[in-house]
């Protein structure tokens, strides 16, 4: 009982947050936000890289059994926040992690088809054409992986994308260990060099830069759980780059309660896989969510995967508006509704204890995590 109490504690701590419904504009809130440090590392056998890369991943889990389910203990969260590490060369190592709250300081159908499932209605994505918008913030922070997925820079080395990118649950995919991140650049024609092409009538073509990963770190609580049950509440991975990317990159957040959302809406871009080499971007409402999953009904098809779920707010310290990645789009739900089957496409929240976790991936320094 008395992990149980900490964990309710910590989890209270972590959602005190400063109100700013009497502002007028939609504003980032503070979170005190909790501190998650490594406490032990361990060198595992190297894997065997033999899972099929699947581009969604599919849970009968909604939102009703979401919320029933019974709070995690504290030694029960902290196994889910430790993590696998796995490094270009083929090895492999687990860390054990401890969570820490520091005082403020005053800062049901499986027999049918569910790609088609994942458009409601009138298709409402736009796939972006043209430099001038692909190379341009936000649209530039989206990149493919190499098995299929898309990522979102959120520092000068590293991509956030799903866990089920990489890894089954079980086993690593083929073709995580040679691991690559591709970024859109335009395709320059022969003879062209420099040339300026963007007045003509086709849109210009482009091309994939691919850049080698480093390493690759999945929570244990994904790794532990699969697609169908309730590790998908962690179904994230952060992945570290041979080299920086140049490119301007989306700061990470905490994902505020849906109803402090500027018009309960979110967005993402992705490389879905029935537009083949487009980057397709799509906004929409969020529907219901729990502490862990936002569920929505965006046009998406296989491909978005591990796409950055983001909104603009204010940023009252800054005097300025911000887009944060608050979720990672993780794929499609069918749900059984008193025996009405129903679909959701799913995102990851980024909540107070998976900001600590992953900024401390990016910065290796909880100080600089301290603010979500």
């Amino acid at each position: 009982m008395a992990g149980l109490s900490t964990l309710i504690l910590l989890l209270c701590a972590a959602k005190d947050v400063m109100p700013s419904s009497s502002h007028w504009k939609p504003t980032w809130p503070s979170y005190r936000v909790p501190v998650i440090l490594p406490q032990s590392t361990l060198n595992l056998d190297k894997p065997q890289f033999n899972a099929e890369a699947r581009l969604e991943v599919v849970s009968p889990c909604g939102p009703a059994c979401h919320k029933s389910s019974p709070l995690p203990t504290y030694e029960e969260v902290k196994n889910y926040l430790s993590y696998e590490t796995l490094y270009a060369n083929g090895s492999l190592t687990e860390t054990e992690v401890g969570i820490y709250i520091l005082s403020s300081s005053g800062d049901g159908s499986q027999g049918k088809s569910r790609t088609k499932r994942q458009i409601y209605g009138y298709d409402s994505r736009f796939s972006i054409f043209g430099k001038d918008f692909l190379l341009n913030y936000p649209f530039s922070t989206s990149v493919k992986l190499s098995t299929g997925c898309t990522g979102t820079l959120v520092a000068e080395k590293h991509v956030l994308t799903a866990a089920h990118c990489i890894h089954d649950g079980k086993s690593y995919v083929k073709g995580a260990q040679k691991l690559r991140v591709g970024f859109l650049k335009p395709k320059l024609k022969d003879g062209s060099k420099g040339a300026n092409i963007t007045n003509s009538a086709m849109p210009e073509k482009m091309k994939f830069q691919w850049i080698r990963v480093k390493r690759t770190h999945v929570p244990k609580g994904w790794i532990k759980g699969n697609a169908n049950d309730i590790g998908m509440d962690y179904d994230y991975a952060l992945l570290e780059l041979k080299k920086p990317h140049k490119r301007k990159f989306m700061k990470i957040g905490v994902s505020p309660p849906a109803r402090h959302l500027p018009g309960g809406r979110i967005h993402f871009s992705g490389y879905d896989n029935d537009r083949p080499g487009n980057l397709v971007y799509r906004f929409c409402d969020v529907k219901d969510e729990t502490y862990d999953l936002l569920y929505q009904q965006c046009d998406a098809q296989p491909g978005a995967s591990g796409s950055g779920v983001y909104v603009r707010m204010w940023k009252r310290q800054n005097h300025k508006w911000e887009r944060k990645i608050i979720g990672i789009f993780s794929g499609h739900q069918w749900v059984d509704m008193n025996g009405t089957p129903q679909d959701f496409n799913v995102a990851v929240r980024i909540t107070p204890l998976k900001y600590a976790q992953i900024c401390y991936w990016i910065k290796g320094n909880y100080l600089d995590c301290r603010e979500g």
